[in-house]
């Protein structure tokens, strides 16, 4: 107690030259609360008698304490005792790297070779591919472009044909010079279209001309 009293003195006035910050003149002016006491200060004399018993422990209770603790106990063993082996398996892993370094240097290498050699024979694989591709694909064009070109070509005939078809029937059109020639020859040949037929196509009667 005189300790916290002696700490909790008046501090004089600080001198103008007097730094800021912490230091030996600054301290704290509140004084502890009432009853406060240190460690190293005695029992009071109301307490000095009083023995202290530790509180009662149920024995069912501490059973089933004690077997938790003991499984904690074991798990946490068995975990460390895990952690164990692998950091151990790793180093000797990591050992074994070192001392095969030099046969998985040369397995490496011969891997690649392999590897460089499989791409070769798998690009001239592809390259072969693609050249067999490019010729169908040139090839089926050619065949296409021919069926096309039969196609225009009959579809041409056809039109000729039709052409000279028409050239045909337009020799027997009438036209204005020869109208008159076509007149005078409906007159001399007359045809009489009134007429009925049976069933098979006969004709069955016909009206005579005026």
């Amino acid at each position: 107690m005189l300790r916290a009293l002696w700490r909790c003195r008046r501090v004089p006035a600080l001198s103008p030259a007097a730094p800021p910050g912490p230091g030996p003149w600054r301290g704290p002016r509140i004084v502890p609360a009432r009853g406060r006491k240190t460690r190293h200060d005695p029992p009071a004399k109301s307490k000095a008698a009083r023995l202290k018993v530790p509180p009662p422990v149920d024995p069912e209770e501490l059973v089933v304490v004690t077997e938790r603790y003991r499984q904690h106990r074991l798990v946490l063993g068995a975990l460390r005792a895990e952690f164990r082996a692998e950091v151990l398996q790793k180093k000797r892993e990591a050992l074994l790297s070192l001392e095969d370094s030099a046969r998985l240097l040369e397995e490496h290498q011969r891997l690649m070779a392999w590897n460089e050699e499989e791409n070769a024979r798998q690009r001239a694989r592809r390259e072969e591919r693609l050249r067999k591709e490019e010729e169908e694909q040139r090839r089926q064009k050619l065949k296409a472009a021919e069926t096309q070109a039969r196609k225009r070509e009959a579809f041409l005939k056809e039109r000729e044909k039709e052409v000279l078809r028409l050239q045909e029937e337009a020799k027997t059109f009438i036209t204005l010079e020869n109208l008159d020639a076509r007149i005078e020859e409906c007159l001399d040949n007359p045809h009489n279209h009134n007429f009925a037929i049976d069933k098979e196509g006969r004709i069955v009667k016909r009206t005579v001309l005026s």
